[in-house]
């Protein structure tokens, strides 16, 4: 039986989501090392204490994730207090950390936008968002024009979370829609450049809830870690095609209870 080998599966992934062409708010693939050798690997939205230590109880060598542990944002940290607590386990279990941001955000066929985008049956689907010329999301028709009250409660129950809405007019029908999930809020008004009657993503500031229904573009803030599941999910289900039989490697995911 061949091994799969952490190389082989950091090089698979870079190259399926066209992770060197990100400039992105910290760095893509391999950010722990850990087993050369990987047969089990765990997926998860975050790297949490949390999930880490579900990974080190399922016996995961491998955990992948959309939210890494470094930002470009963040200062420089030492590995001290609730960082070492996500930090020294990987290290002392050897256990491989990747994650993939915006690139599994902005993929058309795998990404978070991408499959809510299949998930509400969306046509004539094309990249949306534009983050240092990369795309970020998708946008897309509806095959029958919606009501914009109705699309929330279907929202709703796809993401099994409350979903907050800004609209001047809540019996209104939309055909289109634009979709980048999580903190992406500021980003409504591309809508207004694309002609888009409605968007989506994860969270909603107080200025965005007035702007957005001023401008008469309906939009809908689902959560940040609700919105961004399936993209994970995604990768997931793509490794388990692509290499579960010829390495007989197990996978498993772990979900989080975060309302944000």
């Amino acid at each position: 039986m061949e091994i799969l080998k952490r190389e082989n599966l950091e090089t698979y992934i870079n190259e399926l989501l066209k992770s060197k062409y990100y400039s992105d708010y910290g760095p893509n693939g391999l950010q722990v090392e850990g087993s050369e050798n990987i047969s089990k690997i765990a997926f998860s939205v975050s790297a949490t204490k949390l999930s880490i230590e579900k990974a080190i109880e399922l016996n995961a060598d491998t955990l992948i994730v959309h939210h890494g542990l470094f930002w470009k944002f963040h200062p420089v940290k030492t590995i001290t207090g609730p960082f070492s607590k996500r930090i020294k386990p990987l290290i002392k279990n050897e256990i491989n950390l990747f994650g993939y941001h915006l690139p599994l955000d902005g993929h058309k066929k795998i990404g978070n936008a991408a499959m809510i985008g299949k998930l509400l049956s969306l046509e004539n689907i094309e990249s949306f968002g534009d983050y240092k010329k990369m795309p970020t999301g998708i946008k897309g028709t509806f095959p029958i024009e919606i009501k914009v009250k109705d699309l929330k409660s279907k929202l709703e129950k796809l993401l099994d979370h409350k979903v907050l809405l800004s609209s001047h007019n809540k019996d209104q029908f939309i055909k289109s829609i634009g979709i980048i999930t999580g903190g992406a809020n500021s980003s409504w008004n591309q809508c207004i450049k694309e002609n888009l009657d409605a968007y989506l993503t994860g969270e909603m500031s107080e200025h965005d809830w007035h702007e957005a229904k001023e401008s008469e573009i309906h939009m809908f803030a689902g959560g940040h870690h609700a919105t961004e599941q399936f993209g994970i999910k995604a990768l997931q289900k793509n490794i388990e095609e692509n290499f579960k039989e010829k390495f007989k490697i197990e996978t498993v995911y772990i979900d989080s209870e975060n309302p944000a």
